[in-house]
């Protein structure tokens, strides 16, 4: 490591200079000899400092330790310590002597590791405590390590951490006398013969106090921590580069991970994650995503009778949450700790399709993950189907929806798995539907009517000429609330003659109280798939050019059979 070291001069007249270099630096090596020189440690220089606003470590040096007959850590404990108590700036303090060549290799070490391995991140020096942040970065690193989840760091966990922060195993003997030092701090250190979160951030804080932080350090950075206890933003945000008309989706990488921390967090095993568990599972993260907040997570996927997210509820959640939001999803898998033998990280656990081809008629879309958008006029019943498609039972009331929805359930093709999102336009309508970027996200549109309401209809046909660009969408027209009596629509064209000329699917008639509504996801997932044959096109009407070739060679072959039809009649018996 580069150190230029600036000597400077106590000399008021050399004080601009002084300044200068100061704010050019990135640590204070401050050196007294005597009393006097030792009283204007605390009572101007510090001060001083702080006058300037530099905030920088500063390292405490008593210079000619050969000159003093009194013992060396009585002054470090009389002289040293309070003032470090006082000015948390003060990082560390050592006894040197230039003459003897004492301490001199160490003073510049302690002002090395004041800038590489920085204590006020980490350690309040007049509390002696570990700081919030720390502890909260340390937590992560314990719930981590933690691989079973049991509350303690058995040795084999305790010798993987080692082997990751340090890359050299744990001696067994460093076992015990981790234990032993940390329960002698608290009866909660130990338990089961593990070390618990408790004794792991009491040994931190034993680093700290004892001056071996940089330990706490190398663990830290480890787990990509920045000097502001922070995680890298290139390890939650990294560079992932997805091409027009293509979507991400999670890698069986990113689902096995997944599906093994929910069975892990599934402590009752009951296939389904309460909300003490949810809690527990989301410790190391920020909280619930931004994304899961807007679409009122858990009521945005499939729950059990108690209002658990299921198994299924939870897989899905996460499919839209990569498909809407990759980003979020990256972020948390390195909250969570994903982990890939490749380079690339969590960038492994995900997938992006090829891109996405509508016009052609054979060509199948390479996603596994369709986002829908629910259509129609006010109370066509967009609401209980969203309710419908995650199993929330029918309630008769109606409740207009004021904020922005979405839900996500699978739906079975073939006997594979796809996940579909549904997301109900209501006054956030022309925002979507006039957005080019809105449009082109969109896999397949559901354009609801209510059958029993004559003026349902004619809204979705006002819509389309209003905005024409959601005709090159895959569609399909549901027919809501078949079990009321079905009225004619007051429009030019009836639903079944306007789907027809439109080569499309005739609507599919719906009921919520009936529960007939599954052959619709199905549709709207297979519309999505092959979305040439459920995008709006007229019939053409034109001829098609002549065949001649075939129609000379069908002329000649007719002659032929009529003359020997002829002659088999008029030949005399």
């Amino acid at each position: 490591m580069n150190t230029i070291i600036v000597d400077t001069s106590s000399d008021p007249a050399d004080r601009p200079m002084l300044i200068k270099e100061l704010r050019k630096a990135n640590v204070i090596c401050l050196v007294y000899a005597d009393s006097y020189s030792g009283e204007r440690v605390s009572l101007f220089w510090l001060p001083f400092f702080r006058s300037l606003g530099v905030n920088l470590p500063v390292v405490l040096c008593a210079n000619k330790c050969d000159n003093l007959e009194a013992d060396g850590s009585l002054i470090i404990e009389e002289e040293m310590l309070p003032i470090m108590k006082e000015f948390k700036e003060v990082e560390s303090c050592i006894r040197s002597s230039g003459k003897a060549h004492r301490n001199v290799n160490e003073v510049f070490y302690l002002c090395q590791r004041a800038v590489t391995h920085p204590i006020a991140p980490l350690f309040n020096a007049k509390e002696q405590e570990l700081k919030p942040a720390a502890v909260v970065a340390l937590k992560r690193i314990f719930f981590l390590s933690d691989k079973d989840h049991n509350g303690i760091l058995n040795d084999v966990e305790l010798d993987l951490l080692q082997r990751r922060c340090f890359e050299k195993p744990m001696a067994p003997s460093d076992f015990d006398d981790i234990k032993f030092s940390v329960s002698k701090l608290s009866l909660d250190a130990v338990r089961d013969n593990g070390l618990t979160e408790i004794g792991f951030l009491l040994l931190n804080k034993i680093f700290a106090v004892k001056g071996r932080h940089e330990t706490t350090w190398q663990i830290l950075r480890s787990f990509k921590y920045t000097d502001s206890l922070s995680l890298k933003d290139d390890f939650l945000n990294p560079k992932f580069e997805v091409g027009s008309n293509q979507s991400v989706e999670l890698s069986p990488l990113g689902y096995r991970f997944l599906v093994d921390y929910f069975s892990l967090m599934d402590k009752d095993n009951d296939g389904a994650l309460n909300s003490d568990e949810l809690c527990a599972l989301f410790a190391p993260t920020p909280g619930l995503p931004k994304l899961w907040l807007l679409s009122s997570f858990p009521e945005s996927t499939v729950r059990n009778e108690m209002g658990y997210v299921t198994y299924n509820g939870w897989l899905a959640q996460w499919s839209m949450t990569t498909l809407l939001d990759y980003s979020t999803t990256l972020a948390y898998l390195a909250y969570l700790g994903f982990e890939s033998i490749g380079k690339e990280g969590t960038m492994d656990a995900l997938y992006i399709t090829k891109a996405r081809k509508r016009g052609k008629k054979s060509v199948k879309v390479d996603r596994n993950v369709f986002l829908c958008y629910v259509v129609g006029k006010r109370k066509s019943g967009k609401s209980c189907l969203l309710d419908s498609f995650i199993n929330i039972p029918y309630n008769p009331k109606y409740t207009p929806t004021k904020n922005h929805r979405t839900v996500v359930n699978s739906v079975e093709i073939q006997s594979i798995q796809r996940y579909l999102v549904l997301e109900e336009l209501t006054d956030n309508e022309h925002a979507v539907l006039s957005n080019p970027k809105k449009l082109d996200a969109c896999d397949v549109l559901c354009l609801t009517y209510d059958s029993s309401d004559p003026e349902s209809f004619g809204y979705l046909l006002k819509l389309q000429e209003k905005y024409p660009e959601i005709n090159s969408i895959p569609c399909v027209y549901a027919a809501t609330k078949a079990d009321l009596d079905r009225q004619q629509q007051r429009c030019d064209i009836q639903p079944d003659q306007y789907t027809q000329i439109q080569c499309l699917r005739s609507p599919i008639h719906v009921s919520i109280p009936w529960m007939s509504t599954s052959d619709l996801f199905v549709q709207l997932v297979e519309a999505a798939q092959t979305p040439y044959f459920a995008i709006p096109r007229k019939k053409n009407k034109e001829k098609e050019p002549l065949n001649i070739p075939f129609l000379l060679a069908t002329s000649a072959f007719g002659a032929l059979v009529i003359s020997v039809g002829a002659h088999l009649f008029f030949r005399k018996p």
